[in-house]
């Protein structure tokens, strides 16, 4: 995440591209999705211009067309250390706000880390 924004440093128009399964490569299969499409969001957030991901995962691919902007702005907020009050949001999004936790290093990975 720290290297992405220096791309453009490197050369004007630089596009920077991101296998998004490096994230989730030994986690557990029913995990590899959402820290795939957390990833990608963080990295976006940064400056990345396009990914390789799974174009069969239909989450991802709406949350890349901009049909979850939900998804979008809680990570933007966990990556800009605002406070996030749990019980007001869904499941769903606390699994975004604990996945971008664990993906900053602001929680310590476990594989039953969205059970906590």
């Amino acid at each position: 995440l720290q290297f992405m924004p220096m791309v453009q440093d490197l050369g004007e128009g630089l596009k920077s591209t991101c296998g998004l399964s490096n994230v989730s490569n030994g986690p557990p299969d029913h995990l590899r999705p959402i820290l795939n499409r957390t990833y990608m969001v963080m990295l976006e957030k940064c400056g990345m211009y396009s990914a390789i991901a799974d174009a069969y995962d239909k989450d991802l691919v709406d949350i890349a067309k901009g049909k979850r902007p939900d998804i979008v702005e809680i990570i933007g907020k966990v990556m800009d250390e605002e406070t996030i009050d749990m019980s007001s949001i869904s499941k769903e999004l606390q699994d975004y706000v604990k996945t971008t936790r664990i993906l900053l290093k602001k929680s310590l990975y476990s594989d039953s880390w969205l059970e906590l």
